[in-house]
């Protein structure tokens, strides 16, 4: 479940779905970006915004920041982090990276973690 905070930053008001240009906003990343590291076309996420596919693609990126959201304490914090702060263990890699390549779980799993107390 996303966090409050998180959810009112990139869900869409009127309906439960990801919001694609809000959650680009947030990043400060274009649509193009924002697809590629969703591994879906530009046009799934601009003409077809809130079809079940598209918010699959979004999804994971969306969990991750907003548990970053909820340790971090605030969805800016949580996109800095996520953007910018390289994983130990990852070889320099950031969440982003990680979640362009697929490992969305492997991001979950580390921050999952670094709550119970671990540093990994």
């Amino acid at each position: 479940m996303l966090s409050s905070t998180l959810s009112n930053s990139v869900a869409n008001s009127s309906q439960v779905v990801l919001s694609a240009a809000r959650l680009a906003d947030m990043l400060k990343i274009g649509m193009v970006e924002l697809a590629s590291l969703a591994g879906v076309s530009r046009a799934t996420l601009s003409r077809k915004p809130t079809t079940p596919s598209a918010d699959r693609a979004l999804s994971p990126i969306a969990r991750v920041l907003a548990m970053a959201a909820d340790m971090s304490g605030s969805p800016e914090r949580a996109a800095l982090w996520f953007k910018h702060q390289p994983l130990p263990g990852w070889a320099g890699k950031t969440a982003r990276d990680l979640i362009a390549e697929g490992r969305a779980q492997d991001v979950m799993d580390y921050l999952e973690a670094v709550r119970a107390g671990v540093h990994a």
